[in-house]
């Protein structure tokens, strides 16, 4: 398995991955130092982050091999259909499912995303709208909220 850290503009971030895929992503709450040797298995993974913080990717094209349940990996399934700039709530989610009364496994699932950014579980919110539960952080959850809206605040000055 190999192991990179790289600078994002919500804080360092940690991939984890091999030739089966990347199987893990997340933002680390400590300063580390970022790698200056990129893994070549990781390479590709670095570079649709950084277009992504950029706004030039809306999509990624990864191979993925996160580790989870089937029941977690068919709501992270779920999860990559939502569009870019589109949220969904947990309700909405299940009801994709086929069951309703599956909504706190839902979002259980939800929230064990092992794949930050590229499996959007931040795209979920509650059903009044609210933002609820992010294992990043509700900071970042609205940090990568605003920078999907196709609505940017523009200044008044």
């Amino acid at each position: 398995m190999e192991t990179c850290i790289i600078k994002s503009p919500l804080g360092f971030t940690k991939i984890n991955g091999d030739v089966t895929g990347i199987s893990s992503i997340v933002v680390l709450n400590s300063q580390e130092k970022p790698n200056d040797i990129i893994p070549e298995v990781l390479q590709d993974c670095v570079i649709q982050l950084n277009e992504y913080f950029q706004g030039t990717r809306k999509q990624f094209s990864l191979k993925l091999n996160p580790e989870g349940t089937d029941f977690q990996k068919r709501i992270w399934k779920l999860l990559e259909q939502i569009p870019y700039g589109k949220t969904l709530s947990y309700l909405e989610l299940s009801k994709q499912l086929g069951d309703i009364k599956a909504i706190r496994a839902v979002a259980n699932a939800n929230g064990k995303n092992p794949l930050w950014i590229v499996i959007p579980c931040h795209r979920v919110i509650g059903s009044d709208g609210s933002l609820t539960g992010y294992a990043g952080g509700l900071h970042r959850k609205q940090w990568l909220l605003n920078h999907e809206s196709p609505f940017k605040q523009q200044t008044l000055f």
